[in-house]
């Protein structure tokens, strides 16, 4: 999805639970590697996926970040997957779908480096002001009392927003084939 509301619904629910800057800055920057390296090398070799399924991917990852913030994978799984591999790897698949959406304009190769970098900085200056905001909010949220009570209900709308935009592209996937 080029509008970036996949991507900051997942970013939001990266921090969801982090209270340092080291730990935000450790996690925002790895999502960001992710999502650069594969953005940058997929457009730069031509190497894309279908755009619904990578998306329906993105929309997964939404799910699985809010699955992690309710502790579902301690209980089902009983144990905590590598919260940082999997802000890496799901960076990886964003970057992924941004590669996939913007090798359909079949851009001209003339400049192309030189567009890729400033398109990147862009993404990157969005999702840092994006990230103030939200840190913003959720620093205020915090201090509620009834915090931990509606971060669990914001976790749960998170995944059902995920569940929604998986299925809008598995669905749209269907309807192009």
């Amino acid at each position: 999805m080029i509008t970036g509301y996949d991507h900051i619904l997942f970013l939001l629910g990266v921090v969801f639970f982090l209270y340092h800057m080291k730990d935000v800055a450790i996690y925002v920057s790895l999502f960001a590697v992710g999502h650069s390296v594969t953005m940058l090398l997929g457009v730069w070799f031509g190497w894309g996926i279908n755009a619904y399924i990578i998306d329906a991917i993105i929309g997964l990852s939404v799910v699985y970040k809010a699955l992690d913030n309710l502790g579902a994978f301690q209980k089902w799984l009983g144990f905590q997957p590598d919260t940082k591999a999997a802000t890496l790897i799901f960076g990886l698949f964003h970057g992924t779908g941004l590669a996939s959406k913007i090798l359909e304009y079949n851009i001209a190769d003339d400049g192309l480096l030189a567009n890729l970098l400033a398109f990147n900085v862009g993404v990157e200056v969005g999702q840092l002001l994006a990230l103030f905001v939200i840190l913003i909010v959720m620093g205020y949220w915090r201090r509620s009392p009834n915090f931990m009570r509606q971060a669990t209900y914001a976790n749960i709308i998170m995944a059902g927003l995920g569940v929604l935009l998986t299925y809008q592209q598995i669905a749209g996937y269907i309807a192009s084939t």
